[in-house]
């Protein structure tokens, strides 16, 4: 089982960056494909980005492409997802994700963290 602790979420203004961290419990952390993804108040959440286990494969939605990249130390059970230009439309709960499959479906993910607000203001 995987525990996951997301924080780095805060305030900013629009164009402003913001670097997001997500630490993981236990020592398989190495083995899953870790995401995040991002729930706006009212709407659905939705894909942002995920990295393959090694870090060698990558994907992002195409609304934070060139401007998002997501990164991981398997050393320090930690992902990262570097979010720069940032606009209002990014507010939202942002959740990290573990879980076996390389995919933008919630449902393929298993261990889920509680979520880091950030808040884009115009």
């Amino acid at each position: 089982q995987v525990q996951l602790v997301e924080s780095g979420g805060e305030l900013v203004q629009a164009g402003g960056s913001l670097r997001l961290s997500c630490a993981a419990s236990g020592r398989t952390f190495s083995i899953y494909t870790m995401a995040w993804f991002r729930q706006a108040p009212g709407k659905e959440r939705e894909f942002v980005s995920w990295i393959s286990p090694s870090g060698a494969n990558t994907n992002y939605a195409d609304s934070v492409k060139g401007r998002f990249a997501i990164s991981r130390d398997n050393a320090k059970n930690t992902v990262y997802l570097q979010m720069n230009s940032l606009k209002p439309e990014d507010t939202a709960v942002y959740h990290c994700a573990a879980g076996q499959f390389y995919s933008s479906r919630s449902t393929n993910f298993a261990y889920w963290g509680q979520g880091t607000q950030v808040t884009v203001s115009s």
